[in-house]
């Protein structure tokens, strides 16, 4: 069992390429941590630093409060699960659980004996005498998860160990998983890019994105509080949709108005928007967030929530048994010719996700009107992206100094382009003047050249008469 700390972390390779940038987070005992992102995002590199097989370039890893930046991955008492399972072929399941035990030098008796319980706990006893290639995907992983248990570490590393498995197994797996942080009652720190698996198994997602931290909660809160855009599309299947709109209306009556519709706030949501006066009747701008699932096209709802209706074209309709998923247009993407011109697939794309009941009778073609749950809608300022929604009262002034930060480093960042313009304009100039001298020197060589030649060729032809004079 063990907490882990990482503080200031930083990996910059020798290229200079940055890959995780100030990596803060306190892990306690027996959580289960799961790092999610896009590829790339720096999540395997932050692994693999806590694992010791990359070196951090600054900062500080603590391990049950010491200090371990230049312990060998052996002494860090961690052990780690990869993709592609690592098995030897030619040992058995036995022998590649055993393996690491054997090196250590344990006693047979107690290394056949947290084998056969690890197995037990796995559910591969059978399996014990066969051969890696005698086993399907989900049996091997299997294996290395077991491989892994029995050295009973202080904390189980787990790179995307089910992305080579096919969609039931992986369901399958995630669940024994699970069950075994559970029955093990250790620390898990879990690396995927699929966010269901984040969402099912973590205890805290900490999501990232060009290797910084975007936000660290619990599921829900990633899921009904997200910190910025990018968290809220990121986490939710299928994403957001996102609407670029303005504020306006009093500060009794606030609406959003996107496209050619306009939706009335409730008052609890206004109560909780960060500097209102900033965004409402103005010219700036933000971009207004509804979950696929929080659109109705139940004719209560409808009729229940009038100024929070809009009305939308219908493109397709997936019925997927358990819900229905409807691909639309909003009235500001319909076209007059609408259906007479025949677009790409890529100009065709539908701006809005609906995720309605499986009993819907909403066909494709159909322009119907579908009402927004408001209550759970998400705000988000254009230029930083960061969510203006506080999730309460004593929130705001953590929304505020976030956006703040983020102002300043956009500020930060033009500055920055700004000078490297003006240089490269200043050093474009220079080279223009350089060349501009160089040519004004060859011209000045070419004309004196010029201007020189007579006198030469006269001189040549008074040559010959003297010569005869003399003669």
């Amino acid at each position: 069992m063990s907490s882990l700390n990482l503080k200031n972390i930083y990996k910059v390779y020798p290229s200079g390429v940055t890959a995780v940038t100030d990596f803060n987070l306190d892990i306690e005992d027996k959580e289960f941590i799961v790092f999610v992102g896009p590829s790339g995002c720096g999540k395997s590199t932050t692994l693999r630093m806590i694992a010791g097989l990359e070196e951090i370039s600054s900062g500080e890893l603590y391990i049950d409060g010491v200090l371990v930046n230049n312990r060998a991955p052996k002494d860090r008492d961690i052990a780690m699960v990869f993709q592609n399972y690592a098995l030897y072929p030619h040992m058995t399941v036995y022998d590649n659980m055993a393996f690491g035990l054997k090196l250590r030098k344990m006693p047979k008796p107690q290394i056949d004996q947290r084998v056969k319980e690890a197995a037990r706990i796995l559910g591969i006893e059978m399996y014990l005498s066969r051969k890696p290639k005698a086993l399907s995907g989900g049996q091997r992983q299997r294996v290395a998860l077991g491989r892994a248990i029995v050295r009973e570490p202080k904390v189980f590393l787990l790179d995307e160990p089910l992305s080579n498995l096919d969609a039931k197994l992986r369901s399958q797996m995630r669940t024994e998983i699970t069950k075994l942080h559970n029955r093990l009652a250790t620390t898990f720190i879990y690396v995927t890019h699929d966010q269901v698996e984040a969402m099912t198994m973590g205890t805290r997602i900490v999501v990232m994105k060009d290797g910084f931290m975007q936000q660290v909660d619990t599921p829900i809160n990633l899921y009904d509080y997200p910190i910025n855009q990018f968290v809220a599309g990121f986490i939710g299947t299928p994403q957001m949709n996102f609407f670029t709109g303005k504020l306006t209306g009093t500060k009794t009556k606030v609406y959003v108005e996107f496209g050619m519709d306009k939706i009335l706030l409730p008052k609890e949501k206004v109560n909780l928007i960060v500097n209102l006066d900033k965004y409402l009747n103005t010219d700036k701008e933000i971009v207004f967030g509804i979950r696929p699932e929080d659109f109705h096209d139940e004719e209560a709802w409808v009729n229940d929530a009038k100024k929070q209706t809009i009305e939308v074209k219908v493109d397709v309709v997936e019925a997927l048994g358990s819900e229905t998923l409807l691909y639309c247009k909003t009235r500001s993407e319909v076209a007059p010719d609408d259906g007479e011109t025949i677009k790409s697939i890529v100009d065709d794309v539908s701006n809005l996700t609906a995720k309605v009941d499986s009993r819907s009778v909403t066909k494709a073609g159909d322009t119907v009107k579908i009402a927004i749950d408001v209550d759970h809608c998400h705000i988000f300022d254009k230029d930083t992206e960061v969510t203006i929604l506080a999730r309460s009262e004593e929130n705001k002034a953590d929304i505020e100094a976030l956006q703040a930060k983020r102002e300043e480093e956009a500020a930060a960042k033009a500055a920055e382009e700004a000078a490297k313009l003006a240089e490269q304009e200043a050093k474009a100039a220079a080279e223009a003047e350089k060349q501009r001298l160089k040519m004004e020197k060859k011209l000045a060589k070419k004309n004196k050249q010029a201007a020189d030649a007579p006198v030469e060729e006269a001189a040549t032809e008074e040559a010959p008469a003297e010569e005869t004079k003399e003669d």
